[in-house]
């Protein structure tokens, strides 16, 4: 091979190494951009993905500090009037719920996020303060101060009346111990022009938000329908007892003890049980036995009504009258009598909920 020979083969040598670098090159640089669109596309998806996540946490931050227009405006609809009939935007109750609130937690469990039509469900596992002890003696107490105040003669307005429950109601608060308790709420979201929203407030985030309000609601309402009936906490169905059953009871608010019984007249002539007992007030306020017990009579299965006795006893007045707390005096509650048979008593806290302390006893007239 001639010199000539020998640099034609160098050239075509250098000209196909440049091309396979060049090819190489190229490959190369597609791979870069095929890998950076994937990252990109990645990167847009997992950004896209966290946005209903954001909306949610932000949702709860929110209702940690009761910020209620940064609420409203997680929210599609903007809508908070739920919280209105839970009266957790009343400026009376605003320091017990920012105080209650402000201790919820949350974590994130689960998000749903379908890109294709820009909705997503995103489920929260929510720890909250438990109310429920909280607002049964909140209640129990403010019925018992509202009785009085009225035996009193006093008459309070709207305002004072409320403001009278919210003071109850942070001191109950401050003095008991947190409570709390887990839910998980699923919150669903759409995509809108103006981000990520909520579709609406669900009754699960308002019971949370008031403590769980709403898990004794219906007791409360029954408490008050009671108190308005007069009934105290009357129950409708005769209680059992065995002979050997004595009403003796011990609360933090006050202690009944039987003491005897006598079979006289009602101011109409009619025959009547006139019942008696020791009543102490534990309480730390003056109060009595009308506000304090809730004494009833059953005979042949059926609610004796009240009597008014002819006579003239001074237990009869000391059932009304307003003691001081550690005090102690003997009461008389009277009860109509259909006939001489087997008199069921059932004594238990007034205006309370259900569970509260009860005792009862047999009263036999032959």
């Amino acid at each position: 091979m001639n010199i000539q020979d020998e640099t034609l083969q160098e050239n075509l040598s250098e000209t196909s190494a440049a091309k396979k670098k060049k090819r190489h090159t190229g490959l190369i640089i597609f791979l870069v951009i095929l890998a950076a669109a994937l990252i990109g596309g990645a990167l847009y998806y997992f950004y896209q993905r966290q946005q209903p996540v954001q909306t949610v946490e932000g949702f709860l931050q929110d209702i940690q500090t009761m910020d209620f227009n940064g609420m409203s405006a997680f929210l599609q609809d903007g809508d908070l009037s739920q919280l209105d009939e839970a009266d957790i935007r009343d400026e009376t109750y605003a320091g017990f719920f920012q105080e209650i609130n402000s201790k919820m937690t949350y974590d994130i469990t689960e998000n749903h996020f379908r890109i294709t039509n820009g909705t997503a469900n995103v489920t929260a596992r929510i720890r909250y303060i438990d109310g429920s002890n909280i607002y049964k003696e909140t209640i129990t107490e403010f019925l018992r101060q509202i009785v009085s105040t009225a035996f009193s003669g006093e008459d309070l307005t709207e305002q004072e009346t409320r403001e009278t429950l919210s003071s109850i109601l942070q001191e109950k608060a401050q003095s008991a111990q947190d409570s709390f308790s887990e839910t998980e709420i699923t919150y669903p979201l759409i995509k809108t022009e103006s981000g990520w929203k909520i579709l609406s407030l669900d009754e699960e985030t308002v019971t949370f938000m008031s403590a769980n309000f709403k898990t004794v609601e219906d007791e409360i309402n029954q408490s008050l329908s009671d108190m308005e009936a007069g009934n105290g906490s009357t129950a409708q169905t005769a209680p059992e007892a065995a002979e050997g059953d004595r009403i003796d009871m011990d609360t933090d608010t006050f202690s009944i003890q039987y003491t005897n019984h006598t079979v006289g007249s009602d101011f109409g002539g009619d025959p009547c049980l006139m019942v008696y007992y020791d009543y102490t007030n534990n309480g730390s306020s003056p109060s009595s036995a009308m506000v304090d017990v809730s004494l009833q009579a059953y005979q042949n299965g059926e609610l004796c009504d009240a009597a008014i006795p002819e006579v003239n006893d001074p237990a009869i007045d000391n059932y009304m009258s307003e003691i001081q707390p550690g005090q102690t005096v003997n009461v008389c509650q009277a009860f109509s009598l259909k006939d001489q048979s087997d008199v069921t008593l059932q004594a238990s806290e007034a205006f309370s909920f259900s569970g509260s302390a009860s005792a009862s006893q047999i009263i036999k007239l032959q």
